[in-house]
């Protein structure tokens, strides 16, 4: 089973991949957002090179729980990935609201400049989130 994670922002979409087993994720690349359609083919065409089954979206719910502006958007691009992936791969969201700032203390405390921290936030985001649904998924031991 392959997972693909997405961290969806206005400007970047984090990328991460699960293993073939569905144990670990591993983060991937940072797309630039282009609008809608060229986001859609751009993860259209990982689903298929990558040979995916699952897609985790993180879900930016406001604090409270509640739906709000960013996760209206990000609803915009499940909609349409809905209508243009086969009907085999499978959608999920994934609640996000505190993955950003988790990474961001991870990497803090890897000691990662400014810069490189910039460079990878959005990709860790995308594993981070896509491990929380991989462990979510594991029957209790």
């Amino acid at each position: 089973m392959r997972a693909l994670g997405l961290d969806v922002g206005s400007k970047t979409i984090g990328v991460a991949i699960s293993d073939e087993l569905g144990i670990a994720a591993h983060p991937v690349d940072t797309l630039a957002r282009k609008g809608t359609v060229a986001d859609v083919a751009a993860v259209s065409a990982l689903v298929t090179d990558r040979e995916v089954e699952h897609v985790v979206v993180g879900w930016p719910l406001e604090l409270d729980g509640k739906v709000g502006p960013r996760a209206r958007r990000v609803e915009v691009l499940i909609d349409a990935l809905r209508a243009a992936l086969p009907e085999a791969v499978e959608i999920h969201r994934w609640d996000e609201r505190f993955s950003t700032v988790a990474v961001e203390r991870v990497l803090l405390e890897a000691d990662l400049s400014r810069k490189r921290r910039k460079e990878v936030i959005d990709r860790q985001a995308a594993a981070y989130i896509l491990q929380g649904w991989l462990d979510g998924r594991r029957p209790p031991e």
